[in-house]
């Protein structure tokens, strides 16, 4: 059984960043662990026990700002990015959030497009990946 939930010990969430940032992806630990997670509402998917995706969400205003998506490798193809990625979504606008953001690599986004997201300004880097900002109601 597939579950998420909201979780305040990050242990299982960065082990699963860890694997797909920075030891599959490139991204340095730098990169990856910006010090701000503490602030934000992070969301871990398990199957039973075995944590298999996480996400995100800095809430400012009525904008959620949604990142760090993330599916173990053993896991994915199964449509849990976009479960997660909708779960994430559905908290926060019980939040008061009227729109989400994200920050998507370029490669993904008509994976973010099928979810209602618009990409909008310029592609920039972030880290090594070229990533575009994108907004969606909610």
């Amino acid at each position: 059984m597939r579950t998420c939930e909201e979780v305040t010990d990050l242990t299982e969430v960065y082990a699963l960043r860890r694997a797909v940032f920075i030891d599959e992806q490139g991204f340095t630990e730098a990169d990856e662990f910006d010090g701000r997670d503490a602030e934000a509402m992070q969301i871990l998917m398990r199957e039973g026990d075995q944590p298999i995706a996480s996400a995100r969400v800095f809430t400012e205003g009525d904008t959620a700002k949604i990142g760090r998506i993330c599916v173990a490798k053993s896991h994915r193809g199964l449509g849990l990015g976009a479960e997660i990625l909708r779960d994430a979504m559905a908290r926060a606008k019980a939040r008061g959030c009227t729109k989400a953001k994200l920050s998507a690599q370029v490669q993904a986004i008509p994976f973010y497009e099928k979810l209602g997201y618009v990409a909008y300004g310029a592609p920039y880097p972030d880290g090594h990946v070229p990533h575009r900002d994108m907004v969606a109601p909610l």
